[in-house]
Protein backbone atom coordinates (compact mmCIF):
# COMPACT_ATOMS: atom_id res chain seq x y z
CA UNK A 1 0.00 0.00 0.00
CA UNK A 2 1.14 3.74 -0.84
CA UNK A 3 -0.59 6.90 -0.28
CA UNK A 4 -0.55 8.48 -3.39
CA UNK A 5 -1.79 11.93 -2.38
CA UNK A 6 -2.71 13.84 0.65
CA UNK A 7 -4.65 17.16 0.45
CA UNK A 8 -5.68 19.33 4.01
CA UNK A 9 -7.81 22.15 4.19
CA UNK A 10 -7.53 24.19 7.39
CA UNK A 11 -5.33 21.86 9.27
CA UNK A 12 -2.84 23.45 11.28
CA UNK A 13 -0.81 25.92 8.78
CA UNK A 14 -2.00 24.70 6.15
CA UNK A 15 -4.96 26.55 4.27
CA UNK A 16 -5.52 24.44 1.36
CA UNK A 17 -2.85 22.04 0.20
CA UNK A 18 -2.34 18.96 -1.78
CA UNK A 19 0.54 16.45 -1.72
CA UNK A 20 1.25 14.14 -4.96
CA UNK A 21 3.85 11.17 -3.33
CA UNK A 22 5.83 9.01 -4.53
CA UNK A 23 5.97 5.25 -4.27
CA UNK A 24 10.02 5.32 -3.01
CA UNK A 25 11.67 8.25 -1.19
CA UNK A 26 10.12 11.76 -0.82
CA UNK A 27 11.60 14.38 0.92
CA UNK A 28 9.80 17.43 2.27
CA UNK A 29 12.61 20.14 2.84
CA UNK A 30 12.08 23.60 4.00
CA UNK A 31 13.21 26.03 7.19
CA UNK A 32 11.86 25.04 10.27
CA UNK A 33 8.63 26.59 11.20
CA UNK A 34 7.09 26.08 7.63
CA UNK A 35 4.53 23.22 8.12
CA UNK A 36 6.78 19.83 7.52
CA UNK A 37 5.73 18.02 10.50
CA UNK A 38 2.54 19.06 9.90
CA UNK A 39 2.30 16.88 7.33
CA UNK A 40 3.67 13.97 8.83
CA UNK A 41 1.26 14.52 11.33
CA UNK A 42 -1.27 15.06 8.78
CA UNK A 43 -0.65 11.26 7.47
CA UNK A 44 -0.15 9.83 11.03
CA UNK A 45 -3.73 11.22 12.12
CA UNK A 46 -5.38 9.55 9.16
CA UNK A 47 -3.86 6.40 10.23
CA UNK A 48 -4.70 6.09 14.22
CA UNK A 49 -7.04 9.26 14.38
CA UNK A 50 -4.24 10.84 17.33
CA UNK A 51 -1.05 13.33 16.88
CA UNK A 52 1.23 11.83 17.22
CA UNK A 53 2.82 14.81 19.28
CA UNK A 54 -0.35 14.37 21.67
CA UNK A 55 -1.82 17.63 20.50
CA UNK A 56 -5.11 17.95 21.91
CA UNK A 57 -7.79 18.58 18.57
CA UNK A 58 -8.45 21.91 18.55
CA UNK A 59 -5.15 22.78 18.33
CA UNK A 60 -4.77 20.63 14.84
CA UNK A 61 -6.92 23.56 13.16
CA UNK A 62 -5.92 26.39 11.77
CA UNK A 63 -6.40 29.38 13.71
CA UNK A 64 -10.02 31.12 12.78
CA UNK A 65 -11.17 27.53 10.93
CA UNK A 66 -14.72 25.93 11.96
CA UNK A 67 -12.44 22.63 11.08
CA UNK A 68 -10.27 21.09 9.08
CA UNK A 69 -10.58 18.33 6.45
CA UNK A 70 -7.61 15.54 5.59
CA UNK A 71 -7.63 13.10 2.65
CA UNK A 72 -5.85 10.47 1.38
CA UNK A 73 -6.14 8.14 -1.06
CA UNK A 74 -4.15 5.13 -1.16
CA UNK A 75 -3.66 2.31 -3.98
CA UNK A 76 -3.55 -0.95 -2.43
CA UNK A 77 -0.92 -3.87 -3.75
CA UNK A 78 -3.66 -5.22 -5.93
CA UNK A 79 -4.31 -1.78 -7.80
CA UNK A 80 -7.49 -1.13 -5.74
CA UNK A 81 -7.86 2.52 -4.54
CA UNK A 82 -9.14 3.70 -1.04
CA UNK A 83 -10.18 7.13 -0.18
CA UNK A 84 -9.55 7.77 3.72
CA UNK A 85 -11.84 11.62 4.72
CA UNK A 86 -11.50 12.40 7.78
CA UNK A 87 -13.75 16.19 9.01
CA UNK A 88 -12.56 17.65 12.54
CA UNK A 89 -14.83 20.14 13.99
CA UNK A 90 -14.22 22.62 16.49
CA UNK A 91 -16.74 21.69 18.54
CA UNK A 92 -18.59 18.28 18.14
CA UNK A 93 -17.15 14.20 17.08
CA UNK A 94 -14.87 14.09 13.77
CA UNK A 95 -16.36 12.81 11.07
CA UNK A 96 -14.54 10.21 9.25
CA UNK A 97 -15.30 8.19 5.67
CA UNK A 98 -13.42 5.62 4.05
CA UNK A 99 -14.56 5.46 0.29
CA UNK A 100 -17.38 7.37 0.92
CA UNK A 101 -19.01 5.33 4.00
CA UNK A 102 -19.45 6.71 6.89
CA UNK A 103 -17.51 4.90 10.21
CA UNK A 104 -19.73 4.30 13.08
CA UNK A 105 -16.43 3.68 15.48
CA UNK A 106 -13.28 6.17 15.04
CA UNK A 107 -11.38 2.65 15.59
CA UNK A 108 -12.75 0.76 12.65
CA UNK A 109 -10.11 3.00 10.72
CA UNK A 110 -7.19 1.18 12.50
CA UNK A 111 -5.67 -1.49 9.78
CA UNK A 112 -6.95 0.60 6.94
CA UNK A 113 -3.42 2.63 6.34
CA UNK A 114 -0.25 2.08 8.35
CA UNK A 115 2.07 4.42 9.08
CA UNK A 116 5.52 4.62 11.01
CA UNK A 117 6.94 7.75 12.58
CA UNK A 118 10.31 8.56 13.89
CA UNK A 119 10.33 11.78 15.21
CA UNK A 120 13.02 13.72 17.85
CA UNK A 121 10.80 12.72 20.36
CA UNK A 122 11.31 9.26 20.17
CA UNK A 123 14.04 9.67 22.36
CA UNK A 124 11.79 8.74 25.30
CA UNK A 125 11.42 5.45 24.35
CA UNK A 126 14.87 5.18 25.54
CA UNK A 127 15.29 7.76 27.50
CA UNK A 128 11.98 8.81 29.33
CA UNK A 129 9.82 6.93 31.64
CA UNK A 130 8.04 3.29 31.84
CA UNK A 131 4.97 4.29 30.04
CA UNK A 132 6.67 5.83 27.33
CA UNK A 133 7.88 2.37 26.75
CA UNK A 134 4.61 1.00 27.54
CA UNK A 135 3.62 2.93 24.97
CA UNK A 136 5.64 1.92 22.46
CA UNK A 137 4.77 -1.64 22.42
CA UNK A 138 1.40 -1.07 23.00
CA UNK A 139 1.65 1.13 19.63
CA UNK A 140 3.11 -1.40 17.77
CA UNK A 141 0.68 -4.18 19.07
CA UNK A 142 -2.51 -2.46 17.59
CA UNK A 143 -0.36 -2.02 14.45
CA UNK A 144 0.05 -5.63 14.42
CA UNK A 145 -3.40 -6.59 15.46
CA UNK A 146 -6.51 -3.91 16.06
CA UNK A 147 -7.53 -6.50 18.58
CA UNK A 148 -5.53 -4.83 20.62
CA UNK A 149 -6.83 -1.45 20.85
CA UNK A 150 -9.81 -2.77 22.22
CA UNK A 151 -7.94 -4.59 24.82
CA UNK A 152 -5.44 -2.03 25.69
CA UNK A 153 -8.71 0.59 26.27
CA UNK A 154 -10.83 -2.12 28.63
CA UNK A 155 -7.82 -2.70 30.65
CA UNK A 156 -7.50 0.89 31.15
CA UNK A 157 -10.95 1.18 32.36
CA UNK A 158 -10.83 -1.62 34.75
CA UNK A 159 -7.69 0.04 36.24
CA UNK A 160 -9.90 3.34 36.64
CA UNK A 161 -12.97 1.40 38.35
CA UNK A 162 -10.88 -0.83 40.11
CA UNK A 163 -8.75 2.42 41.92
CA UNK A 164 -11.88 4.50 42.62
CA UNK A 165 -13.16 1.48 44.59
CA UNK A 166 -9.88 1.62 46.57
CA UNK A 167 -9.70 5.41 47.33
CA UNK A 168 -13.38 5.27 47.96
CA UNK A 169 -12.77 2.62 50.63
CA UNK A 170 -10.70 4.60 52.56
CA UNK A 171 -8.01 2.21 53.33
CA UNK A 172 -10.51 -0.43 54.65
CA UNK A 173 -13.08 -2.92 52.81
CA UNK A 174 -16.27 -3.17 53.57
CA UNK A 175 -18.03 -6.68 52.63
CA UNK A 176 -19.86 -5.21 50.16
CA UNK A 177 -16.06 -3.41 48.42
CA UNK A 178 -14.86 -6.72 48.62
CA UNK A 179 -17.70 -8.32 46.55
CA UNK A 180 -16.68 -5.62 43.71
CA UNK A 181 -13.03 -5.43 44.27
CA UNK A 182 -13.38 -9.60 43.21
CA UNK A 183 -15.08 -9.01 40.30
CA UNK A 184 -12.64 -6.45 38.65
CA UNK A 185 -9.87 -8.34 39.76
CA UNK A 186 -11.38 -11.43 37.98
CA UNK A 187 -11.60 -9.27 34.84
CA UNK A 188 -8.45 -7.21 35.42
CA UNK A 189 -6.69 -10.90 35.42
CA UNK A 190 -8.02 -11.72 32.07
CA UNK A 191 -7.33 -8.56 30.41
CA UNK A 192 -4.10 -8.02 32.15
CA UNK A 193 -2.83 -11.75 31.10
CA UNK A 194 -3.49 -11.29 27.83
CA UNK A 195 -1.84 -8.04 27.19
CA UNK A 196 0.99 -9.37 29.26
CA UNK A 197 1.60 -12.19 27.12
CA UNK A 198 1.10 -10.12 23.69
CA UNK A 199 3.80 -7.57 24.97
CA UNK A 200 6.19 -10.70 26.02
CA UNK A 201 5.88 -11.98 22.47
CA UNK A 202 6.38 -8.84 20.83
CA UNK A 203 10.07 -7.78 23.03
CA UNK A 204 10.96 -11.45 21.90
CA UNK A 205 10.30 -10.83 18.05
CA UNK A 206 11.87 -7.28 18.01
CA UNK A 207 14.60 -8.39 20.52
CA UNK A 208 17.08 -9.34 17.16
CA UNK A 209 15.46 -7.16 14.72
CA UNK A 210 16.83 -4.02 16.88
CA UNK A 211 20.38 -5.30 17.61
CA UNK A 212 20.34 -5.78 13.39
CA UNK A 213 19.17 -2.40 13.07
CA UNK A 214 21.18 -1.20 15.35
CA UNK A 215 24.44 -2.62 13.89
CA UNK A 216 23.37 -1.43 10.98
CA UNK A 217 22.94 2.56 12.11
CA UNK A 218 26.11 2.53 14.15
CA UNK A 219 28.47 0.43 12.13
CA UNK A 220 29.53 -2.03 14.38
CA UNK A 221 27.97 -5.01 16.87
CA UNK A 222 26.84 -3.94 19.79
CA UNK A 223 25.07 -6.31 22.72
CA UNK A 224 21.49 -4.77 22.80
CA UNK A 225 18.65 -6.22 25.02
CA UNK A 226 15.06 -5.45 25.50
CA UNK A 227 13.36 -7.63 28.25
CA UNK A 228 9.85 -7.50 29.35
CA UNK A 229 9.66 -9.44 32.58
CA UNK A 230 7.58 -7.98 35.11
CA UNK A 231 7.51 -10.18 38.58
CA UNK A 232 3.55 -10.66 38.40
CA UNK A 233 3.53 -13.34 35.19
CA UNK A 234 5.85 -15.67 37.34
CA UNK A 235 2.62 -16.26 39.48
CA UNK A 236 0.13 -15.17 37.16
CA UNK A 237 -1.64 -11.45 37.88
CA UNK A 238 -4.88 -12.98 39.70
CA UNK A 239 -2.64 -14.18 42.41
CA UNK A 240 -0.92 -10.94 42.07
CA UNK A 241 -3.29 -9.24 42.94
CA UNK A 242 -4.92 -11.45 46.08
CA UNK A 243 -1.09 -10.56 47.37
CA UNK A 244 -1.15 -7.16 46.33
CA UNK A 245 -4.64 -6.22 47.58
CA UNK A 246 -3.36 -5.17 51.81
CA UNK A 247 -1.21 -3.12 50.36
CA UNK A 248 -3.25 -1.96 47.80
CA UNK A 249 -6.44 -0.96 49.81
CA UNK A 250 -3.97 1.15 52.05
CA UNK A 251 -2.59 2.82 49.25
CA UNK A 252 -5.73 3.83 46.98
CA UNK A 253 -4.02 2.33 43.47
CA UNK A 254 -3.22 -0.75 41.97
CA UNK A 255 0.21 -1.34 42.52
CA UNK A 256 0.64 -4.33 40.45
CA UNK A 257 -0.83 -5.20 36.76
CA UNK A 258 0.18 -4.01 32.81
CA UNK A 259 0.30 -0.45 33.46
CA UNK A 260 2.82 -0.48 36.30
CA UNK A 261 5.21 -2.56 33.98
CA UNK A 262 9.00 -1.68 32.64
CA UNK A 263 10.83 -3.12 29.46
CA UNK A 264 14.16 -2.75 30.26
CA UNK A 265 16.25 -1.99 27.54
CA UNK A 266 20.04 -2.41 27.56
CA UNK A 267 23.63 -1.58 25.42
CA UNK A 268 26.99 -3.12 26.09
CA UNK A 269 25.47 -5.27 29.58
CA UNK A 270 24.49 -1.27 31.05
CA UNK A 271 21.04 0.41 31.19
CA UNK A 272 21.00 2.07 28.15
CA UNK A 273 18.17 4.98 30.10
CA UNK A 274 20.97 5.78 32.33
CA UNK A 275 25.07 4.52 30.84
CA UNK A 276 24.54 5.22 27.15
CA UNK A 277 25.29 8.31 25.51
CA UNK A 278 22.42 10.77 24.31
CA UNK A 279 23.66 9.61 20.48
CA UNK A 280 23.39 5.98 21.38
CA UNK A 281 20.34 6.50 22.64
CA UNK A 282 19.13 8.13 19.96
CA UNK A 283 20.33 5.35 17.81
CA UNK A 284 18.69 2.78 20.02
CA UNK A 285 15.46 4.20 19.92
CA UNK A 286 15.46 4.76 16.16
CA UNK A 287 16.45 0.90 15.66
CA UNK A 288 13.41 0.00 18.14
CA UNK A 289 11.32 1.72 15.82
CA UNK A 290 12.47 0.57 12.44
CA UNK A 291 12.55 -2.91 13.87
CA UNK A 292 8.64 -2.77 14.34
CA UNK A 293 8.23 -1.52 11.43
CA UNK A 294 10.06 -4.28 10.06
CA UNK A 295 7.72 -6.61 12.57
CA UNK A 296 4.38 -4.72 11.11
CA UNK A 297 5.64 -5.32 7.53
CA UNK A 298 6.50 -9.03 7.91
CA UNK A 299 3.43 -10.11 10.22
CA UNK A 300 0.36 -8.11 8.46
CA UNK A 301 2.17 -8.54 4.70
CA UNK A 302 1.05 -4.41 4.30
CA UNK A 303 4.02 -2.51 4.52
CA UNK A 304 3.86 0.76 7.01
CA UNK A 305 4.46 3.91 5.15
CA UNK A 306 7.73 5.60 7.07
CA UNK A 307 7.91 9.01 8.15
CA UNK A 308 11.66 10.07 9.31
CA UNK A 309 10.64 13.56 10.83
CA UNK A 310 13.72 15.99 11.46
CA UNK A 311 15.56 12.78 12.28
CA UNK A 312 19.20 14.02 9.84
CA UNK A 313 19.79 16.62 11.84
CA UNK A 314 19.46 14.29 14.89
CA UNK A 315 22.30 12.12 13.45
CA UNK A 316 25.87 12.29 13.39
CA UNK A 317 27.23 12.60 9.76
CA UNK A 318 28.15 8.87 9.56
CA UNK A 319 24.79 7.80 10.98
CA UNK A 320 22.93 9.88 8.71
CA UNK A 321 24.58 8.19 6.01
CA UNK A 322 24.07 4.75 7.50
CA UNK A 323 20.29 5.35 7.92
CA UNK A 324 19.90 6.22 4.21
CA UNK A 325 21.88 3.52 3.42
CA UNK A 326 19.54 0.59 5.10
CA UNK A 327 16.35 2.21 4.77
CA UNK A 328 13.38 -0.68 4.21
CA UNK A 329 11.56 -1.44 1.56
CA UNK A 330 8.34 0.59 1.11
CA UNK A 331 6.98 4.35 0.56
CA UNK A 332 9.33 6.78 2.98
CA UNK A 333 8.52 10.60 3.41
CA UNK A 334 11.44 12.26 5.19
CA UNK A 335 11.24 16.09 6.79
CA UNK A 336 14.02 17.90 7.05
CA UNK A 337 14.86 21.51 7.61
CA UNK A 338 19.17 20.83 6.85
CA UNK A 339 20.48 19.78 3.23
CA UNK A 340 19.77 16.64 2.10
CA UNK A 341 23.14 14.17 2.22
CA UNK A 342 23.89 13.44 -1.22
CA UNK A 343 23.14 9.23 -0.23
CA UNK A 344 19.18 10.38 0.13
CA UNK A 345 18.78 10.21 -3.78
CA UNK A 346 14.82 11.06 -3.33
CA UNK A 347 12.36 10.45 -6.14
CA UNK A 348 10.48 13.46 -5.43
CA UNK A 349 11.42 16.33 -3.15
CA UNK A 350 8.53 18.51 -2.03
CA UNK A 351 9.14 22.38 -0.82
CA UNK A 352 7.52 24.13 1.53
CA UNK A 353 7.38 27.48 3.14
CA UNK A 354 4.40 29.23 5.09
CA UNK A 355 2.65 25.74 4.89
CA UNK A 356 2.28 26.50 0.95
CA UNK A 357 4.31 24.41 -1.91
CA UNK A 358 7.04 26.97 -3.26
CA UNK A 359 8.80 23.82 -5.19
Amino acid sequence: MIVERLELTDFRNYESAAFDLTAGVTAVIGKNGQGKTNLAEALAFLATLTSFRGAPADALLRSGAEAAILRATLREDDGREILIEAELPRTGRNRVQVNRQKLQRTRDLLGVMRVTVFAPDDLVVVKGGPGDRRRFLDDALVALRTSYDPLRLELDKVVRQRNTLLKQSGGRLSDEAAVTLDVWDARFAELGEQLGYARATLVARCQPMVAEAYEQLAGTAAPVELVYEPAWRNSGLGAALAASRDDDVRRGVSTVGPHRDEVEIGLNGLPARTHASQGEQRTLALAMRLAAHRLVAERTESTPVLVLDDVLSELDPDRATALLANLPPGQIVITTASPLPPAAEPERIIEIASGAIVA
